[in-house]
């Protein structure tokens, strides 16, 4: 029986991945999806490790139970611990079978992977010559649109409600003109309002037919995301910051989402994120997977869409910037590429990707990768009203 030997922690750029190492030579990798925890992720895989070593890593979903359940207490640390885990068990079971991961999951629903491209600007303009490029390069949706701009956190925000919503409506309009009618956009609000103004804002821009209005409000409050649902005429999504099966379930029995933002790398990996994809099923709901993460996570992304049939759309984080946090803080350093960390990047054509053919989830990092991009971890930092309060963004 083949046994894991070894867990490596590996943090490098922005992201933290885990390798399982075998006694028969196959080794996979996975990714954690804590974003600002990072640290926090990889303390939790050096737990995980002590339990792992010895033990059978075709038997994912006993690991999964295990490291779900051995502890009463979790949170997005723990969960993005437990994803990288799963993802690496998958890869491994993959090289094991020589079979692409959705193979192994439920075979091929689809033979490539419709994605939206990150739209970030500073500016309307700035926006408009990001969507304009992107539709250049073939894409068919557009999505992290923010109709209240990628301002630095630096900056107060000081408009009041009556300027945002009518700043919104004309950024969206503007954009929406400049793109044409055949471009889906997907508006990220960033959990900026209260659900009364996020229902008013929906009704304003309702003319320029989003495909969706992601995070409108904060997602603590299940109740209050599906009264902004029912009373919102564009499709809401939601979802990239729970954790687990069970709030999905309440998410999805409340009817506070029509699609569904499901993290592969804070959700509990592919054994997460197959379950999640089957209890949006039943709720007539289609995923949105999230994904501002590295091209490791992209890859298991893929795997996941290849095998699920409710896909409604996959997010798609350039491998050619630094990472998606520099991006939008505007502050990328071009000599450092999310490319260059890993051996493959998949191509995209006319808005689809390629669904990935080699075994396991069919990438994996370059050697010294931690020394080519040193890790910089997230800072505690957020953008604060005009008052000195707080504001999501």
């Amino acid at each position: 029986m083949m046994k894991i030997k070894d867990l490596q922690i590996i943090r490098a750029n922005r992201f933290v991945y885990c390798k399982i190492f075998t006694d028969n030579g196959l080794v996979g990798l996975g990714e954690s999806g804590a974003w600002g925890f990072l640290e926090a992720s990889a303390a939790a895989l050096k737990t995980f490790r002590e339990y792992l070593i010895g033990k059978d890593p075709l038997q994912i979903e006993h690991h999964w139970q295990y490291l779900y359940r051995f502890s009463h207490f979790r949170g997005a640390a723990i969960m993005g611990a437990v994803s990288a885990v799963d993802i690496a068990l998958w890869d491994i079971k993959g090289k094991y079978f020589n079979a692409p991961v959705w193979q192994l999951l439920s075979g091929q629903c689809r033979n490539k992977v419709r994605v939206y491209a990150h739209i970030s600007g500073r500016t309307v303009e700035e926006q408009i010559e990001h969507c304009l490029k992107a539709k250049e390069e073939g894409f068919t949706a557009l999505g992290h649109i923010n109709p209240f701009l990628d301002e630095p956190s630096s900056i107060p925000y000081s408009d009041g409600s009556s300027s945002m919503l009518y700043k919104a409506e004309e950024r969206v309009g503007l954009i929406r003109d400049a793109v044409g009618r055949d471009m889906d956009l997907c508006l990220e609000l960033h959990r900026r309002l209260e659900p009364a103004l996020a229902i008013a804002l929906s009704g304003k821009l309702e003319q320029f037919n989003p495909m969706f209005l992601e995070d409108p409000i904060r997602p603590d409050n299940f109740d209050a995301m599906a009264q902004v649902a029912s009373m919102s005429r564009i499709p809401i999504a939601t979802g990239e910051r729970i954790h687990n099966i069970f709030e999905f379930q309440m998410l999805l029995e409340r009817k506070a989402c029509h699609y569904v933002r499901a993290s592969i790398c804070l959700c509990g990996g592919i054994t997460g994120a197959m379950k999640i994809a089957a209890l949006a099923e039943s709720h007539h709901c289609s995923l949105v997977p999230h994904n501002p993460l590295s091209p490791v996570a992209t890859n298991a992304e893929l795997n996941l869409c290849t095998a699920i049939d409710n896909l409604a759309i996959a997010e798609y984080p350039s491998p050619y910037v630094r990472s998606t946090q520099d991006l939008f803080m505007n502050s990328n350093n071009k000599n450092l590429c999310m490319k260059d960390m890993v051996n493959h990047i998949p191509d995209v054509k006319d808005g689809y990707i390629e669904i990935p053919t080699g075994p396991g989830i069919g990438i994996e990092l370059i050697p010294d990768v931690e020394d080519k991009f040193p890790f910089q971890p997230h800072k505690i930092n957020t953008r604060l009203y005009e008052d000195g309060s707080i504001c999501d963004q």
